[in-house]
């Protein structure tokens, strides 16, 4: 099974909000994922990121590939403010 880190979208119409979250390759966007990872909120004025470190790590030392907007998250929750 090829696992992909990526973005579930939640929220209200023009109010998205979303989960980063470990599933199948195959599954739809808003699919049962395997694992749920963290949170982003675009819409806060200071762009919330909450991240579980340790698991996202385990999931990448896995195989798992993140998505190009996962992976820029990644690198802008790694950051140190």
């Amino acid at each position: 099974m090829a696992v992909r880190l990526r973005l579930q979208r939640l929220g209200k119409p023009h109010k998205p909000y979303y989960r980063l979250v470990a599933i199948d390759k195959r599954a739809k966007r808003d699919g049962r994922p395997i694992e749920i990872l963290g949170q982003y909120d675009p819409q806060s004025r200071e762009k919330k990121i909450n991240i579980k470190a340790e698991r996202l790590d385990w999931w990448l030392k896995q195989g798992a590939q993140p998505s190009e907007t996962v992976a820029s998250i990644i690198r802008k929750a790694s950051k140190p403010a």
